[in-house]
């Protein structure tokens, strides 16, 4: 139970650093040309997202991992579950709504996915492989 705690809370760290980071920071004349993004964020929803994420996520590394966690496993995962989650929010967005370049949207959103999801997978192997030896 203790990993899932503490996995459910390196992905809303990660998360909420990398995208906030992104959002707020690097790219943020590309999300300021986004039609559809409302002026004032609803943060709770954001936290109740990235904490059933978390949780789902830390359980899925478990079973992928079968408790032989190292870096090269976590970045595996982040890939995969990149490839699962990016994936919407990459190309589904820009097919749905009015973006102002698809392939800039395409970029931002897969390379900070990629970040996101990647470096998760590496803190969470780190961190499981510390709690295994105690």
């Amino acid at each position: 139970m203790k990993k899932y705690i503490v996995g459910t809370l390196i992905f809303i760290i990660v998360t909420f650093i990398v995208q906030s980071t992104s959002h707020f920071v690097v790219n943020q004349e590309h999300y300021a040309e986004v039609l559809f993004m409302r002026k004032e964020v609803i943060f709770p929803l954001g936290f109740l997202t990235m904490t059933l994420q978390g949780i789902v996520l830390s359980f899925l590394f478990s079973l992928y991992n079968k408790n032989e966690y190292s870096i090269k496993k976590g970045f595996q995962f982040g890939l995969i579950m990149s490839a699962f989650f990016v994936s919407y929010t990459a190309f589904t967005e820009p097919a749905k709504y009015q973006v102002q370049n698809i392939v800039s949207w395409i970029l931002v959103e897969g390379i900070v996915g990629l970040i996101q999801f990647c470096l998760f997978g590496i803190l969470l192997s780190i961190l499981f492989n510390k709690l295994k030896q105690t």
